[in-house]
This record gives structure tokens, sequence and C-alpha cells, in this order.
């Protein structure tokens, strides 16, 4: 979109190169955010992207996607989340949601926020 434009909301994987490849990472990453999004042995959480910044993080669940936004988020930037969460969800689909158990430890200790299960179908 144009400069007018709100980005669409979208789902970023987990080590993705937008959070990666920055030499600035504040370009995309609020400052606020950065200590729980990269995590101290260097692990990239997967990230809501939200107007071309970090808004919250994510991680498939059995039925969907659990989406933890750090901030309120418009309900039209949920819905935009949805509709990324079902196509994740048809692109994962047979795939075991508990390979990513290992990382489960960090949504405990996330700060309070608002947490929502996107369906994984329409």
């Amino acid at each position: 979109p144009d400069g007018a434009e709100p980005a669409p909301p979208r789902l970023m994987a987990m080590w993705d190169s937008v959070l990666l490849a920055y030499a600035d990472r504040g370009r995309v990453l609020p400052e606020a955010y950065r200590r729980t999004v990269i995590r101290a042995n260097g692990d990239v959480l997967p990230t809501l992207l939200v107007d071309g910044y970090v808004a919250g993080v994510w991680r498939p669940v059995a039925g969907g996607i659990e989406a933890t936004a750090f901030h309120p988020l418009a309900e039209e930037v949920w819905e935009g989340l949805a509709a990324e969460a079902r196509s994740l969800v048809g692109f994962l689909a047979g795939r075991e949601p508990e390979v990513y158990r290992r990382y489960g430890h960090w949504w405990s200790r996330l700060p309070d926020a608002a947490v929502r299960v996107l369906p994984g179908v329409g």
C-alpha cells in the first residue's frame, strides 16, 4: 500500500528475516517489545506485524493460532490476523503443533496482553 494506507497485518515466522536482517531492528520492533520477542538465547519468537511494526506474538495451538497482542488492536486488525491464521493453519494442516512445545515456557512469561485464538477454519 502507499504511505497513506496501513500495511496489512501479518503473522511473521519464528526467526523471520524481517527481524534478523535489520541492523536497526527499531524500524519494525519497538524497543519496549525487544526483550520479549528476541530471547536471551537469540531465538526470535513468531510475531504479529501490524502496520509494519511488531505488535505481539503468536503460536500454533490445536484448532488455530493463539495470538497475543502487546497493546490494544482494532477489530479490523484482528479480522486481518484471523484471515492470515486461516491461511497458515491450512498450510500447517496435518502438522503437530506440539512440535513447538519447547517454546511454551516463553508464553507463560509474556506481559499481560490481549490473547485470542484465531480459528483455522472460516
